[in-house]
């Protein structure tokens, strides 16, 4: 089995990301990265994002809020770092603690600034199929470590474990746009592991630890690995039983070290986009 690293990927755009800041004048785009309350998956997300942003020559600043802070204060805050025309791109870290309105947040940040497609201009522009937009960083980091690995989606049946917007639903659109038949299965979906075994790409999203073991992946497939947990050692571990898949999978991404490492680089590559749609318009 061949084990896809992130490293490579991130890697290839980074050159993109280069050659983009080449046609770019004035100071290196900023991002701006919001946390509410001090979750250990946000912080280490962050922190991977801030080593990022750095590497890749840009700029990026973290505003941090406590995870008592009411709706009216955090959306006043909000406002004015979605209002600063100093920072070009926004990550808003989520879910947001249950006092905020999410969903307010989603509909007042900028669509152009929205580097994590969590608009709903944004969402509407992926299930559209249109170019113009941002997907949500992790969905693309999926299709780039497919591309970058010369895997042909087309005509390819594709399965997806778990359909949030952040990942599952997006990521049926991208993987349609190039032209896998993909089936979008969730914890009720009968026939699960068979499901699964018919995939020619299976793509784990369901944010459970290892929940995709060696019964769920027919023979040659190739495996995606998206999630990100904690396992009963308090190592960090995906929703796949990666050491399981050997003499069945043919190529399968581990965590850490996977996708994870591609999504802060389509995230560099988001903020150089809209610095330059900011500043060209």
């Amino acid at each position: 089995m061949i084990t896809l690293k992130g490293a490579a990927v991130s890697a290839k755009i980074r050159v993109e990301v280069t050659e983009l800041l080449h046609g770019l004048s004035g100071a290196a785009p900023k991002l701006a990265i919001v946390r509410v309350g001090e979750r250990p998956d946000d912080m280490s997300y962050e922190r991977g994002a801030l080593k990022k942003m750095e590497n890749f020559g840009l700029q990026a600043e973290s505003f941090s809020f406590p995870a008592d802070i009411s709706d009216e204060a955090f959306q006043k805050e909000f406002r004015r770092i979605n209002d600063n025309p100093e920072i070009e791109g926004i990550l808003l870290l989520r879910p947001l603690p249950k006092q905020i309105n999410e969903r307010e947040i989603e509909r007042m940040i900028d669509p152009d600034k929205d580097l994590d497609g969590i608009s709903p201009e944004n969402i509407a522009r992926v299930f559209a199929g249109e170019a113009e937009g941002f997907a949500p960083c992790t969905a693309e980091a999926v299709i780039e470590v497919l591309k970058a690995n010369d895997i042909d989606m087309c005509g390819k049946r594709a399965a997806i474990v778990g359909r949030s917007m952040v990942v599952g639903r997006p990521l049926s659109m991208l993987l349609l746009k190039e032209n896998a038949t993909v089936t979008i299965c969730h914890t009720r979906t009968k026939e699960l592991e068979k499901t699964c075994q018919d995939a020619q790409i299976l793509i784990a999203a369901a944010g459970k630890a290892k929940m995709i073991d060696a019964s769920f992946v027919g023979a040659d497939a190739v495996v995606i690995d998206v999630g990100i947990n904690v396992d009963n050692d308090g190592k960090l571990c995906g929703d796949v039983d990666f050491d399981s898949l050997d003499g069945i999978a043919s190529m399968a991404t581990p965590v850490p070290g996977g996708v994870g490492t591609v999504t802060t680089a389509v995230l560099a590559k988001h903020l150089v986009m809209a610095a330059k749609k900011h500043r060209s318009s």
